[in-house]
């Protein structure tokens, strides 16, 4: 057993049902915390992230294979200290109770709305960005009064190691506790009875979350992915689009679920932007000292598979570099004219494979996208009205026009999906409104015109009638 794991959380049910129990009951012991308090917890979390971010880093190549050091700080930890800088900024008026309107035949009650910590939050955290998706929804879960505890991703032990020592150091263990183990602990994790659930990873592994979360009535945030797809308008800038696609599917070897999954061009254009694209690729792939690495071999080998299937079905392959790769090691690739029947056009990619697909005209694009499941991003390069036509008629996550993930930069959007790539969203505001529990006040006054319109009062009937005018 390796330090980090003597210091995290029993893994087993009944270790994971105490737990909960001891954190519920240091919860409910006292008040919730202050704003003083949270924003201290979040100083505390920031600082000690900036503090171990060497030792953070190598944990993230050790897991990856490779993986550079400026890759996991503007990707991975930097989202972490902005994301707690904009919580503790923002937190003293989110938790000022918000005053609402009073019906007349309530006069001259007081009614207002007060944001209560719900409690005890458990997070499930991904592989792909082991810090950011664990320790911005912790972050959240802290600014909002919760305690929580957090289930990293057995497939990035080294940094689930790290946080679980990291957050150790700060953090009482019924106030933060780090839950290691693999399937089957993630499984017991979810059926836990917490406050609330918040889990980010695939649609498949939601769904089953989502069921284990409704055994105890547990309300959940998913964080989920799907295929979001970059339409270029035929007024785009198309040196743009290529630079930000390329860099879109080179950043973390395309393991990102906000990655642009696929494109669609207008046939005319195609040509030339598969070429601009394949040179920028080229381009990003070698002045970065090699790419991240693929998680494990069998994700590669996967990739590998679904790029053969589309090749054999008479798409068209351009390797950059010539070949595929082997092992945890692959190349970007860029694949033209896949059937969208083929796996390659129905699965999240999760890699640097990019599928370029054509249409007509821009209501054929757009009538594609919003005929499939709705994706956790959506992108689009072009003017004003083709932006309008995209956004009045798909729906999906957020949206970048003009760009590429970057909407996940600005911590005052929401950040989540909907339908099969989510349900909630967290991030600033919404992230705070979401971890805690929207409770409803109204003061009676000692007197007041209530009393007039109950049963046997002298004015029942004209209260009637005034209710249903």
């Amino acid at each position: 057993m390796t330090e980090a794991m003597g210091r995290a959380v029993g893994n087993d049910e009944a270790g994971l049902r105490a737990t909960v129990d001891a954190m519920r009951a240091a919860f409910l012991a006292g008040p919730p915390p202050d704003l003083v308090a949270r924003q201290a917890r979040l100083r505390m979390l920031r600082r000690a992230v900036q503090a171990r971010s060497r030792d953070l880093v190598r944990a993230a190549a050790e897991d990856f294979g490779q993986r550079r050091a400026e890759e996991t700080l503007i990707l991975d930890l930097g989202p972490v200290v902005q994301a707690t800088r904009h919580l503790a900024r923002n937190l003293g008026r989110w938790m000022r109770p918000d005053r609402r309107a009073v019906p007349v035949t309530l006069w001259p009650g007081r009614a207002r709305v007060i944001r209560q910590p719900k409690g005890v939050v458990g997070i499930m955290a991904p592989w792909n960005y082991p810090f950011g998706l664990s320790l911005i929804p912790l972050a959240t879960a802290l600014a909002a009064g919760n305690r929580a505890m957090l289930k990293p991703s057995e497939l990035a032990p080294a940094s689930a190691e790290a946080m679980a020592t990291l957050l150790a150091e700060i953090f009482p263990a019924d106030e933060v506790g780090v839950v290691l183990g693999g399937p089957e602990t993630g499984a017991a994790f979810a059926g836990l009875p917490f406050d609330h659930l918040v889990f980010t990873g695939s649609t498949g592994v939601g769904r089953k979350v989502m069921q284990a979360a409704a055994r105890n009535l547990v309300p959940v945030t998913l964080e989920l992915g799907g295929k979001s797809p970059v339409i270029l308008g035929r007024d785009a800038d198309f040196a743009k689009a290529s630079r930000d696609i390329a860099w879109g599917k080179i950043a973390n070897a395309g393991q990102t679920c906000i990655a642009p999954d696929y494109v669609l061009v207008h046939r005319a254009d195609a040509p030339a932007f598969r070429d601009r694209l394949v040179e920028e690729l080229g381009r990003a792939f070698t002045a970065r000292g090699g790419m991240t690495g693929i998680i494990d071999a069998a994700r590669a080998d996967r990739l590998r598979t679904l790029v053969a299937e589309a090749e054999a079905a008479g798409a068209e392959v351009r390797w950059i570099g010539g070949a595929p790769g082997e092992g945890r090691a692959i190349a970007p690739a860029v694949v033209s004219g896949a059937s969208p029947d083929s796996r390659l056009m129905r699965e999240e990619i999760f890699g640097p494979v990019l599928p370029i697909q054509t249409y007509g005209d821009l209501a054929q694009a757009v009538g594609q996208v919003a005929a499939g499941p709705r994706p956790l991003a959506l992108y689009f390069y072009g003017g004003r009205a083709g932006g309008a036509e995209v956004l009045s008629r798909t729906t999906s996550g957020n949206v970048t026009v003009n760009g590429v993930m970057t909407h996940y930069a600005v911590d005052s959007l929401p950040f989540g999906g909907v339908g099969a790539s989510g349900i909630g969203a967290y991030h600033g505001r919404e992230g705070f409104e979401a971890m805690t529990h929207a409770r409803g006040v109204f003061r009676e006054p000692l007197r007041s015109l209530i009393p007039l319109g109950r049963t046997g009062g002298r004015f029942e009937r004209l209260f009637a009638w005034y209710m249903m005018r």
